[in-house]
């Protein structure tokens, strides 16, 4: 048996202590009265012996309560097996181009479901899938660069994670141009260096970035050109997705001056040699992606990469036993403390 936190037993040093004194207690009091016969035969009675009692199974309930904080568990399975692993680090553009619906397949209704980035986050979540045993991280990008998921090899949180990125809200003028700052902004040099610097340290010998975006690089700290630079000298590679089409006009959700969420038509800006350079000086490869079927291409192509063999401890399944030391500790708590009550006759 194991314990998930076995620094809660820390808390099993003020109990002992407790008990140590209650049990060191040797207090005798009494008066001199020689009429030993005019005394009743029994002084005691149970309300003392409860009285007496009641401390120590308190103490025994505080021990259970510890024991069950502490977590002890079984494992019931380990195995330790060889996997086939890469660094993936995916940096993802949120700007407000992100929005558009060019994605749309033929005949279907626009809707959120298939704006890029919801094109994006579905085809990215199925390559994840296909991906059991590689260390993902996610960061995404628009005015300024964040990590959203360390590099993890728990992909159900990764996939969480994933699930709340969204655009901020973004505004639109009469002619479909986007009002805001932030939201028009793509800082596509920071995005890659911070994705660079999640994935450099990795154990796995393969390191990949796998950028996608659909602007041009119109700020930040870090210039895409030297990101780029910086990740062949570590040896990363970086896939570059070009999300989006060269249409004049380009279907993409807004909102009026109303605040109502409508569909308009604004000019959207594309560079494709900006991610070609970056994709040609790591070592990587650009895809370009005009429909939703090209990007799913694009991502099994990237899936087909060398992949490191490693060595893995797979804990599958443990049985916890800390229920049952809650469940007594707490009934003994209770009990405790009726009896103490009753001991001193403040039962109803």
């Amino acid at each position: 048996m194991t314990f998930a936190n076995p620094w809660m037993l820390l808390f099993a040093l003020p109990v002992a202590a407790a008990g140590w004194r209650m049990l060191r207690r040797t207090r005798r009091a009494g008066v001199r009265f020689s009429a030993l016969s005019r005394l009743p035969a029994n002084t005691a009675g149970w309300r003392a012996a409860v009285a007496a009692a009641s401390p120590f199974a308190m103490l025994a309930a505080l021990a259970l309560l510890v024991l069950a904080a502490a977590r002890p568990r079984t494992p019931l399975a380990h195995e330790t097996r060889s996997v086939d692993a890469i660094a993936i680090a995916m940096a993802v553009d949120v700007s407000g181009s992100m929005d558009a619906l060019d994605l749309t397949p033929p005949g279907e209704k626009f809707s959120r479901d298939t704006t890029r980035l919801a094109v994006v986050k579905k085809l990215f979540a199925q390559f994840v899938d296909r991906r059991p045993d590689d260390l993902i991280g996610l960061v995404t990008f628009g005015g300024y660069a964040a990590t959203r998921s360390p590099l993890t090899a728990d992909h159900q949180a990764l996939l969480n994670v994933l699930k709340g990125v969204e655009i901020p809200n973004t505004a639109y003028d009469a002619q479909g141009r986007p009002i805001g700052r932030d939201e028009q902004m793509t800082a596509v040099g920071d995005g890659l260096a911070m994705a660079i610097a999640r994935v450099k340290d990795a154990k796995p010998t393969s390191k990949i970035v796998i950028l996608l975006s659909d602007g041009v690089s119109n700020t930040g700290a870090v210039e895409s050109a030297d990101a780029a630079k910086a990740a062949a000298k570590l040896g990363v590679k970086v896939y570059a997705i070009g999300v989006g089409t060269h249409a004049s006009r380009t279907p993409i959700f807004g909102r009026d001056f109303f605040g109502r969420e409508i569909i308009q038509y604004a000019d959207t800006t594309f560079d494709e040699a900006e991610l070609k350079t970056i994709a040609e000086t790591t070592g990587g490869v650009y895809f370009p992606v005009s429909d939703s079927g090209a990007l799913e291409n694009a991502l099994e192509e990237i899936d087909r990469l060398e992949k490191t063999e490693l060595e893995a401890d797979a804990w599958d399944r443990w049985e916890e036993h800390f229920p049952a030391f809650l469940l007594a500790g707490a009934l003994l708590a209770f009990l405790a403390v009726s009896l103490s009550m009753a001991s001193a006759r403040r039962l109803a």
